[in-house]
């Protein structure tokens, strides 16, 4: 059954989300946790817990990503409590970031989709040769 809480857009089946509905907040929470940057933010966390990472740190072993990039994602698994951020205040401040229980259970699901991908981009990438030679 689907419902809709007061002040809308939660919308449930059975107690859970049910992401085929365009107003589920699940389609929210998967744009976070669906994109290259959080997996790999994730990736070097994970490694590194129960310790922290850096900000400078992080952003050197996440090959490619601008400092806004890393900085957008990295507010983003704070704000959903997936990252906790600690400040030194020392000048200039030293901000420290470490997964929190809910963010080292994501690191599972994400190590399988990583290695999904691991093992299969040859295959995709062969298949996307062949759509692109072939006559249209």
């Amino acid at each position: 059954m689907t419902t809709s809480r007061p002040g809308g857009g939660d919308r449930r089946v059975g107690g859970r989300g049910d992401l085929l509905d365009p107003l589920c907040p699940t389609r929210r929470l998967l744009d976070r946790i669906g994109t290259k940057w959080t997996s790999m933010a994730v990736k070097v966390l994970a490694e590194e817990a129960p310790g922290e990472v850096r900000f400078a740190e992080l952003r050197r072993r996440v090959p490619g990503i601008s400092q806004k990039m890393l900085s957008v994602t990295l507010q983003g698994l704070v704000r959903d409590g997936l990252v906790a951020r600690r400040v030194e205040p020392t000048v200039p401040p030293a901000v420290h970031y470490r997964l929190t229980g809910l963010g080292l259970s994501l690191e599972e699901p994400l190590a399988a989709l990583r290695a999904w991908a691991e093992a299969h981009m040859a295959e995709i990438d062969r298949n996307n040769r062949l759509a692109d030679e072939a006559p249209r």
